[in-house]
């Protein structure tokens, strides 16, 4: 593609993410009354997105989801609080469909804080959904990627995932990682 028509194509993508998060935001219609859970200490609620499709991410989610655990933060983690799909028995496409949108986009919208799995070929595209939900809604977002693989020639990220993370914790040694994700947890707040 010519220079000029990847501009074109980017201004068009980036106008139609902006009006699908608006229309988003006001649809979603959540009450400020159900916007905050009762049990999360006050900006500590987090809304995990991430895949969750193999044994190893769903064990891997659980491992990061423990450490925001033990520093005080109430994580919902929709493999363990939400649906899955397979386990849906009886319903059918749409059903589930709705079923499992509704569930997650209540949580994202009732967290104080986003924090994204990004590792794999190009981010999980659930995953992104939520977090440009959550950046619309003015969110903290956080990221943790511990992969090399990337889908843009110099750059690690898509800008227009990476830009809406206030903080990016990346490793390649996925121990290095985690631990600096807990040093920052020992000294700073999501």
């Amino acid at each position: 593609m010519k220079k000029g028509t990847v501009k074109v194509v980017s201004l068009v993508l980036l106008a139609a993410a902006l009006i699908g998060f608006t229309a988003c935001s006001s649809y979603c219609n959540v009450s400020p009354e159900t916007q905050k859970t009762a049990e999360a200490p006050a900006g500590k609620n987090v809304y995990f997105a991430a895949p969750l499709f193999s044994a190893a991410e769903r064990e891997y989610n659980l491992k990061i989801v423990g450490i925001l655990e033990s520093y005080g933060y109430k994580v919902f983690l929709p493999q363990r609080d939400g649906f899955l799909a397979p386990e849906l028995e009886g319903l059918t496409e749409a059903e589930k469909t709705e079923k499992i949108f509704r569930k997650d986009r209540d949580e994202v919208l009732k967290a104080d804080i986003i924090f994204m799995i990004l590792d794999g070929r190009i981010p999980d595209e659930g995953a992104c959904v939520e977090l440009g939900m959550a950046y619309a809604a003015g969110k903290r977002c956080y990221g943790l990627k511990s992969d090399s693989r990337s889908v843009e020639l110099d750059m690690d990220l898509n800008p227009m995932i990476a830009g809406c993370f206030r903080k990016l914790f990346c490793n390649l040694d996925g121990d290095k990682l985690i631990q600096s994700l807990e040093e920052f947890l020992k000294n700073d707040q999501l």
